[in-house]
C-alpha cells in the first residue's frame, strides 16, 4: 500500500511543497484557500493496490462514497473497476451522472427513504444493504414480483473494534444492522416475499482499524448464518461483504498505524475456504468496502493563515478554514499533520495550535510549526481526503471550498468553490 504522500521534502523551486508534481502555491493561487487537492497520482496507487492485492483472492472491492463523492471522482473510480457504495439518492444521482453501472452500485443506510427504496425497486442500484425489519417490510411493498430485488442483510455481529466510539459501527452500542436473534426471522420474511431475493450477508465494525483480527471474528460469525441459510435454501446468492474501516496513518511517523490488506485479504480468503469446505457448501463470494484508506492520503488540505497571535502559554495560527472543511478534530479528536507549504523555513520549531475562523474553538491540531510562521504563508494539512468535504457544513454561512484533482503535474477543478450569492439560494 502506499505511504504517506505529503512529503515536505518534495519541494518545488519557489519553495513551496508539491501535490501531484503542482507547486502548492500555484494551486493556492489559480483556485484560492480553503482548497481540497486530491492528488490522482496517490489515489490511483491506492486503488491499483487494493485491487492488486484483492482480485486474486477473488474478493470484490467497493469504494465507500461517504468518505468523499463528486461526479468527476465517480467517474475516475468507475474507470478503474471498483464497485461503489452509495448511502443515499444523493450519491446515487451522482454515481448516475457519471456513467457508474447500476449493477456495480449498492445502497447501504439505515433510514433509507421511500425515494431510495422507490430507486432500488426501480433498478437503479445492483443490491440493497437492509438494515432493520422496518426498511424489509417497506421494501417488499414497493417490489415487484416480476423484477426481483436483490437484498443483503446487514448483521450486526456483536463484533467490537477497538476505535472511538463514534465510528465504532458493530456491538450493542450501536445503531446499524440486524441483531443476531433476528435474522432467522427477516431470512423467513424474505423468502415468504415472492419480489425479494436474498443475495447474502454484510457486516462493518468501525473504521480506522488496523488488526486483521476482528475482521476474521466477524466473518465466522457471518459464516455461521451463511451455512444456515444455504442449507435452508434461502440464498440466491454468496455475498459475504465485510465492510470497511481500514485504518491509514494520520501523522508522518505512524506506518504502523496502517491494516495490513495482503493479510487481511489472505486471512479472510483462507478462513472462508475453510469453512465452507467443513461445512459443504459454496465458497462465498466475499467483499470489502474502503474508503478512507483508498481517499484519504490522496487529499491535502491548503490554508492561508490569517493571524499568528500568543494568548498565555499558547501560540495560535488562525487560518482561513476550519470546522466548515474539516470537522473531523472537533467530531473524533483526529490528527491531521501541519505543514508549511508555501516556503522553506529554517527557523526553530514551536508547538503551536492551528484553529479555524468559525465562531468555535474550532482548533484543528497542535503540532509543532516553524517560529517564524507568519500571516500569509501557505499551510497544508495531510490525510484529508476522507470525511472532510464530504462532511463540510455552512456553518457562519461560510462557503464549501474548491476541489481539485492533481496529476502528473496538471490540475483542474473537480468541484467549484461555493458564492456567496449561492449561499442564499434556498432562503424564501
Amino acid at each position: 500500500m502506499a505511504s504517506l504522500m505529503y512529503n515536505t521534502n518534495i519541494r518545488a523551486t519557489d519553495g513551496s511543497i508539491q501535490l501531484g508534481g503542482c507547486p502548492a502555491s500555484e494551486l493556492a493561487a489559480s483556485y484560492g484557500t480553503p482548497l481540497l487537492v486530491l492528488d490522482t497520482d496517490v489515489l490511483d496507487q491506492q486503488i491499483e493496490a487494493f485491487l492488486t492485492i484483492a482480485r486474486p483472492f477473488g474478493i470484490e472491492v467497493a469504494y465507500a462514497g461517504k468518505a468523499l463523492l463528486l461526479t468527476a471522482l465517480a467517474r475516475h473510480l468507475s474507470m478503474r473497476g471498483l464497485a461503489l457504495d452509495c448511502c443515499s439518492l444523493g450519491e446515487i444521482v451522482t454515481a448516475e451522472a457519471a456513467g457508474y453501472p447500476p449493477e456495480l452500485i449498492s445502497l447501504h443506510g439505515c433510514a433509507k427513504t421511500t425515494e431510495e427504496l422507490q430507486a432500488v425497486v426501480a433498478g437503479r442500484v445492483g443490491r440493497s444493504i437492509v438494515d432493520n425489519f422496518d426498511e424489509l417490510v417497506r421494501l417488499a411493498a414497493l417490489a415487484r414480483s416480476e423484477r426481483p430485488v436483490a437484498v443483503v442483510l446487514r448483521v450486526n455481529t456483536g463484533i467490537e473494534a477497538h476505535t472511538h466510539e463514534c465510528v465504532r459501527t458493530g456491538g450493542d452500542n450501536t445503531k446499524f444492522g440486524f441483531a443476531l436473534s433476528d435474522v432467522d426471522r427477516a431470512i423467513a420474511f424474505i423468502q415468504a416475499e415472492p419480489a425479494l431475493r436474498l443475495q447474502g450477508l454484510h457486516a462493518h465494525i468501525g473504521s480506522q482499524i488496523i488488526d486483521a483480527d476482528p475482521f476474521v471474528l466477524n466473518l465466522d460469525v457471518l459464516m455461521e448464518l451463511y451455512v444456515r441459510a444455504h442449507h435452508g435454501g434461502f440464498l440466491h446468492g454468496h455475498d459475504l461483504i465485510l465492510g470497511g474501516g481500514f485504518g491509514v496513518p494520520m501523522h508522518p511517523d505512524e506506518e504502523h498505524e496502517r491494516m495490513d490488506i495482503p493479510r487481511l485479504c489472505q486471512a479472510l480468503a483462507q478462513r472462508a475456504q475453510q469453512l465452507a469446505e467443513q461445512a459443504g457448501v459454496p465458497v462465498p463470494h466475499l467483499g470489502i468496502e474502503p474508503g478512507r484508506a483508498i481517499i484519504a492520503e490522496a487529499g491535502t488540505s491548503l490554508y492561508r493563515v490569517s493571524a499568528v497571535k500568543q494568548q498565555g502559554k499558547r501560540r495560535f495560527v488562525i487560518v482561513d478554514g476550519g470546522m466548515t472543511d474539516n470537522p473531523r478534530p472537533a467530531l473524533y479528536q483526529s490528527y491531521h499533520h501541519p505543514f508549511l507549504a508555501s516556503r522553506v523555513s529554517s527557523a526553530a520549531g514551536q508547538l503551536m495550535t492551528v484553529c479555524g475562523r468559525t465562531c468555535e474553538n474550532d482548533e484543528l491540531v497542535q503540532a509543532e510549526l516553524p517560529r517564524d510562521l507568519a500571516t500569509g504563508d501557505l499551510l497544508a494539512l495531510g490525510v484529508t481526503g476522507a470525511y472532510t468535504y464530504s462532511m463540510a457544513s455552512n456553518y457562519n454561512r461560510f462557503s464549501r471550498p474548491a476541489v481539485i484533482f492533481a496529476g502528473q503535474g496538471e490540475h483542474r477543478l473537480v468541484a467549484r468553490r461555493e458564492t456567496p450569492d449561492e449561499l442564499l439560494r434556498y432562503d424564501v
